[in-house]
């Protein structure tokens, strides 16, 4: 079995679904307790097994893991951490026989400080690559060019004693920011991305896809009209600046051309990170034309915001804004609190994760799922002292970093460390983790796992839910009813209770509706009012057209 031919379905992205593997935190066939490559090739039969589609892999090239391989070194090589081009090599192979496409994380807007493109830069400003990075002078008074801020806390300016310049970084200081404005350092990352197109990948990740560019004229931030808590938390005080000079800037768009161009000619497809003060008009901007990214995905639905109208309105001004892109829609990642903590509070229960999964899967784009969420995992509580992530080492203890959503998948009782590694693993596997192992789940006709696969497979035959367009309709919190429809087609008419406590409400256009079945969730409707149980759906069909 082969990937689906790009040639008879050239928007078979549009329908397919992402699953996102961390590969630190996925297998570790080594015993060093960090997962890899070889154990990513061991679990494909399992992530075939979930329905999905692409494989996305967050960074394996070599990096000296400040920021756990966001950091890069070397874009066309892989950190012996993770194994070596030959692992890769298998993992594609493999992937490919299975019906599986195979995503990496393209990490452009910065390197490692360890980069031989940066250790050539800093040593002086006249060398080849003196202009590869953003390197300004100080201010008269020594202070930094401008008030731009690191993500990661603090000024995104860090002297260097050997130019006795600044060099600018978005996120850690050991992570400088490549200047995109020289053409050498887009045709750089255009050669990087064609080594791996060339080994058989099927599409890129562009991580930070926004920050590629900044300002010529390195003009200061003003402050935020209203603070951005959609990207960084509320004792970060990067969400104060509007942020129009450090990042989406104009120029991006042409570059993102380029990378487009360079995508079709192996029927390769990309998606975005986009982390703006107005995320959903980037995505638009980005997607749009079909020249630029085939896809994006906003930190959008991935704050604490669980209400029916905050979702619609992700969805419905996406479609406003944008004329023939395509977003998609991401709940959980590794950046994220997991959803079933972020939405769930301290008691979530199996039920919310089975509707978190159906109402993101019935919204029109490309769902990502992220490692684990098939297992309903809730956010770890990784204590103080073994804690890893830089960020959450400097915000804490009011922000405590995104390790609690990074630690080990569970595998099975019957081994130490739920399966994951057999010596001591890079974080600690959550206690409340080990009762949601993928066999006790597997074993379990009612668990989340198989929820998942049955979903999925029922999706798979409703073209409306994949290709559909979509409409809302007004019904009361916490209720989100919408409507997918295909030309010729009957419409499907969907609704999904956000909330712990039964719900009823009256919904005209059900009345005469068809119920769907099949899909593993209670709910009903009759004489034009639906009632769904605590987070219950219902799914039904009218004929194309009607009201």
């Amino acid at each position: 079995m082969t990937p689906t031919s790009t040639t008879d379905n050239p928007n078979w992205w549009k329908e397919a679904i992402i699953y996102q593997v961390y590969p630190r935190s996925f297998l570790d066939t080594n015993g060093d307790g960090v997962g890899d490559l070889p154990g990513i090739t061991d679990k494909l039969d399992y992530i075939a097994s979930l329905g999905v589609d692409i494989v996305w892999l967050s960074p394996f090239f070599k990096s000296p893991m400040k920021d756990f391989g966001y950091d890069i070194a070397d874009y066309c090589d892989v950190d012996p951490l993770f194994g070596t081009l030959a692992d890769f090599d298998k993992l594609i192979a493999k992937a490919h026989s299975l019906g599986l496409k195979i995503m990496i994380d393209q990490v452009m807007s910065h390197t490692a400080d360890t980069h031989p493109w940066f250790v050539e830069s800093r040593k002086s400003r006249d060398n080849p690559r003196s202009d590869w990075y953003v390197w300004a002078d100080p201010q008269p008074d020594g202070c930094p060019p401008n008030n731009w801020l690191s993500v990661f806390g603090g000024s995104a300016w860090q002297w260097d004693t050997r130019r006795k310049q600044y060099y600018m970084h978005n996120f850690l200081t050991s992570q400088p920011q490549l200047n995109f404005h020289n053409p050498e350092v887009q045709q750089a990352h255009l050669d990087a991305q064609r080594f791996w197109l060339a080994r058989g990948v099927d599409g890129v990740r562009m991580d930070a896809c926004v920050f590629h560019f900044h300002d010529r004229q390195l003009r200061s931030n003003p402050p935020a009209l209203v603070r951005d808590t959609s990207t960084v938390t509320d004792v970060n005080p990067y969400g104060m600046q509007a942020h129009i000079y450090d990042k989406t800037q104009p120029e991006n768009v042409e570059f993102l051309r380029r990378v487009r161009a360079q995508l079709n000619e192996f029927g390769a497809v990309s998606i975005g990170e986009v982390s703006s003060d107005d995320a959903l008009a980037q995505m638009a901007e980005y997607t749009e034309g079909g020249d630029k990214l085939h896809m994006a995905y906003s930190f959008n639905l991935l704050t604490p915001v669980f209400t029916a109208s905050h979702i619609r309105k992700q969805v419905e001004e996406f479609n406003e804004r944008v004329k023939d892109g395509w977003a998609s829609w991401s709940v959980g990642n590794h950046d994220a609190i997991r959803v079933m903590t972020r939405w769930g509070g301290e008691n979530p229960t199996p039920a919310l994760a089975k509707l978190v999964l159906a109402m993101q899967l019935s919204l029109k784009g490309t769902p990502c799922l992220y490692q684990g969420d098939e297992l309903a995992l809730t956010e770890a509580d990784v204590p103080f002292e073994l804690l890893q992530d830089p960020y959450g080492i400097t915000f804490w203890p009011e922000f405590k970093g995104r390790d609690g959503c990074r630690t080990p998948m569970p595998w099975t009782s019957e081994a130490p460390n739920a399966g994951f590694t057999s010596g001591t693993p890079w974080l600690p596997v959550a206690e409340p983790h080990l009762a949601a192992n993928v066999a006790r789940q597997d074993a379990d006709p009612d668990s989340m796992l198989n929820f998942q696969r049955r979903f999925i497979a029922w999706r798979k035959t409703m073209p409306q839910l994949t290709r559909g367009e979509i409409a809302f309709f007004d019904a009361p919190e916490p209720v989100l009813a919408l409507r997918r429809e295909v030309a010729g087609m009957d419409a499907v008419l969907a609704a999904f209770n956000l909330s712990s406590r039964e719900v009823s409400f009256d919904w005209p256009a059900t009345s005469g509706a068809q119920s769907l079945e099949s899909h593993g969730l209670p709910g009903q409707a009759a004489g034009g009012k639906v009632t769904l149980p605590p987070y219950g759906a219902w799914f039904g069909s009218v004929p194309g057209g009607a009201a």
